[in-house]
């Protein structure tokens, strides 16, 4: 079956044209048929096969080049360099307002956006009503766009789109601007319209709509394709990436080891790690952590575990004296403490554990230690740990 979208080695640059000596520069390169060398690559090489049923999220920063990437295929703009083919009905919702005339009324920009997208009159008269009631702005409809909140733009705008009978439907945002009530309108047509075999390509920041609506995902990085595949395991990366970059500060302070401190952290490791990358465990799997703390005055110290996500949020923490463990005196100056966290509940993610030295009245802090371990697997849920439950059938 021939892909509904093909990209291929898609690039797009964008020449420095600020100064009038760059722009003489820059038309001069183009009528030569030359490559500029000044200016920014938004996109660099580019692939991507999209075929009839799927539903595709790309995600990624600000500035990374995923609008670009959807102006590129919708040919609102033309690559610098690769080949675009697209093999379907295409709707579109990019940017908010787009294709609306902001001094004409609703009903007009209606009727005006339904013939950009190729519906006919009579198909047009039969739908109205339908997109009226999707939109649901009542009486606005016949007031003037620019007197619109962005909100409803939105609902104007999708619920054209939503009448036009796409095939491929693509959108940048669209849904993070519109309340919550209409947000769940447009998940459930969405929905309905993935059941029907339709394709979807979506740009969102929202992981968990990605994860709602999508099976495959983009990541886009600085424009380029840092990785592309199921779903999850896209979004997870992703996430990861984002709270380790946000924790970065933090976590360098954190590894600044106490030496000065009468108790010290010796050792910290997670039994099963390869030493290559963070300890990788299967969601509900147990975790073990081993702490060897020095003591100088051979007393035997109290050791503190804390797990937390990679952004710092806490989410438990345990001392041995809580739970009146003895130490193992492993020499004079040594102590060991193991714990085991059985059937841990963390959703899949990227977290870290910290130990720290405490001193044998478990009041001073005198050292810490941290690893970094992610826990893989596929989930819906949201939060940070899976609370046993059940549910209970309507009364």
């Amino acid at each position: 079956m021939e892909p509904l979208v093909r990209i291929k080695g898609v690039s797009k640059f964008y020449p420095r044209v600020h100064r009038p000596r760059e722009r003489l520069r820059a038309f001069a390169s183009l009528m030569t048929g030359k490559q500029v060398v000044a200016g920014a690559e938004v996109l660099h090489d580019i692939s991507l096969e999209i075929n009839a049923g799927q539903s595709f999220g790309i995600i990624g920063e600000n500035g990374a080049g995923k609008s670009t990437l959807l102006k590129v295929l919708t040919r609102v703009i033309s690559p610098s360099s690769g080949t675009v083919e697209v093999n379907a009905r295409v709707a579109a919702l990019l940017e908010l307002g787009a294709g609306f005339q902001p001094e004409f009324s609703g009903i007009d920009n209606v009727r005006m956006k339904a013939a950009l997208l190729g519906m006919s009159a009579n198909h047009l008269d039969k739908h109205l009503d339908k997109i009226l009631a999707f939109a649901d702005i009542g009486d606005y409809v016949h007031e003037p766009v620019k007197h619109y909140s962005s909100g409803m733009v939105v609902r104007l705008g999708f619920a054209v789109v939503a009448a036009s009978d796409p095939e491929l439907l693509i959108t940048d945002e669209v849904l993070a601007v519109g309340d919550e009530s209409f947000q769940k309108k447009c998940i459930r047509w969405i929905e309905a319209f993935l059941e029907q075999g339709n394709t979807l390509l979506m740009v969102s920041h929202s992981m968990y709509l990605v994860q709602k609506l999508c099976r495959q995902a983009l990541w886009l990085h600085e424009g380029r394709c840092r990785q592309i595949g199921d779903v999850f395991p896209v979004t997870q990366s992703y996430l990861a990436y984002h709270e380790e970059r946000s924790a970065a500060e933090s976590r360098h302070r954190r590894s600044l080891k106490g030496d000065g401190g009468l108790y010290r952290v010796s050792d910290f490791s997670l039994p099963g790690s390869t030493g290559e990358g963070d300890r990788v465990i299967a969601f509900g799997e147990d975790l073990d952590a081993e702490l060897v703390l020095h003591s100088p005055d051979g007393r035997p110290p109290v050791a503190l575990f804390g797990v937390m996500r990679a952004d710092g949020t806490p989410v438990y923490g345990v001392a041995s004296d809580h739970d009146a463990i003895e130490a193992k005196m492993l020499d004079d100056h040594h102590y060991g403490f193991r714990i085991c966290f059985n059937t841990l509940p963390l959703l899949p993610g990227s977290y870290s554990i910290r130990g720290h030295a405490m001193d044998p009245q478990g009041i001073r802090l005198c050292d810490t230690a941290e690893l970094r371990f992610t826990v893989s697997g596929e989930s819906r849920e949201m939060g940070i740990v899976r609370l046993p439950h059940r549910w209970n059938p309507g009364e």
